[in-house]
């Protein structure tokens, strides 16, 4: 099948932007996940600030069976940027539908095989199939080469990893999937002026939306009821839960002092407590994660002592939070 219009490319540029400062080493976790991470990066690379994207950490809740995997809400990218995300239907070369949408000025997340993402190099790349989210910024399809942002930062590809990146498959040599993929539209953004009032303004909606208690006490219940389950199992089984449960806690506590730090600076708050028990939280789970590892292999942890400061650090900051965007009902965190 071709596409009904013309589809043409340019080469890829030779020069890329710099990856934001939400991605620096001095973060404590420099990652978070993949659709979070690609978000930073293409508001990033359309010249827009990224933090007030993350109000949702400020609503995080423990799940029951993993932390939140928390994402850019598409209602909270209108509020602030206006710009609106919706589910493309694929019903044509996927490579046709991402080159088109950039003549159109707009964007595209696309899922994908980190197989064929060089970025990847050393942990999936032609190692293991493995599904991730990215954003294509410039496609030359004579060259058979793509910029693309992933992870941390912008990346490019080529030759046979630009033949096969959108083919998403059942089994490695199994029948092609249409992958899921989201137009990123950019023609109706929102005066940045205003920015801070509008982050101030869906900060308190998020914080309305907040569990009634503190979510990481509940998460310290499961660690200590999963342990002797966890041990059955080995390290590999550990990593994948511990990127859902502990990572994920951590990494929102990092973001969510972020938006708080953010709404400080940008004359909306006095949040400075918040920030700093937020970024305590998330730095206790970072040790949290190491600790539990070694419980796994059979060491003698106390992990309620463990997870306590973690949890005592998210409630004082959210209680800090609240008494800022609902001050009447500060008694509830």
């Amino acid at each position: 099948m071709t596409a009904p219009t013309d589809i043409t490319s340019s080469p890829v540029p030779d020069t890329a932007t710099s990856s934001h400062p939400m991605h620096s080493g001095e973060r404590t976790w420099t990652e978070t996940n993949c659709y979070a991470d690609v978000w930073i990066e293409l508001l990033h690379d359309l010249g827009l600030d990224p933090v007030p994207a993350f109000v949702s950490a400020l609503s995080a809740d423990f799940q029951g069976d993993q932390w939140i995997f928390l994402k850019v809400e598409a209602e909270d990218l209108r509020d602030l940027y206006g710009i609106t995300v919706g589910e493309m239907n694929v019903w044509r070369p996927v490579r046709d539908h991402v080159i088109e949408q950039l003549q159109m000025g707009r964007r595209t997340t696309v899922e994908v095989d980190s197989w064929w993402l060089p970025d990847t190099a050393g942990v999936s790349y032609r190692l293991e199939h493995v599904k991730t989210t990215i954003v294509p910024t410039a496609v030359d399809v004579e060259g058979r080469a793509m910029r693309y942002l992933h992870s941390a930062g912008q990346h490019t590809l080529s030759g046979e990893d630009f033949d096969h990146v959108f083919d998403l498959r059942v089994g490695t040599d199994g029948p092609s999937l249409p992958p899921y993929i989201e137009i990123v539209r950019l023609d109706r953004l929102e005066d940045p002026a205003d920015l801070p009032a509008r982050t101030a303004e869906l900060a308190r909606r998020h914080v309305r939306r907040r569990p009634d208690d503190n979510p990481v006490e509940r998460l310290s219940a499961r660690l200590v009821a999963d342990l002797p389950w966890l041990r059955e199992q080995g390290l590999e089984t550990f990593h994948l839960y511990a990127f859902g449960m502990i990572r994920q806690c951590g990494v929102t506590a990092e973001l969510a002092a972020d938006v708080v730090e953010w709404l400080t600076t940008h004359g909306q708050a006095d949040l400075t407590e918040a920030a700093a028990s937020f970024r305590a939280a998330s730095a206790s789970a970072k040790t949290l994660q190491f600790r539990v590892a070694r419980a796994v292999s059979g060491r003698d942890v106390d992990l309620e002592a463990l997870v306590r400061p973690v949890a005592d650090a998210w409630g004082a900051a959210i209680a800090d939070v609240v008494a800022w965007a609902e001050p009447s009902e500060s008694g509830r965190a």
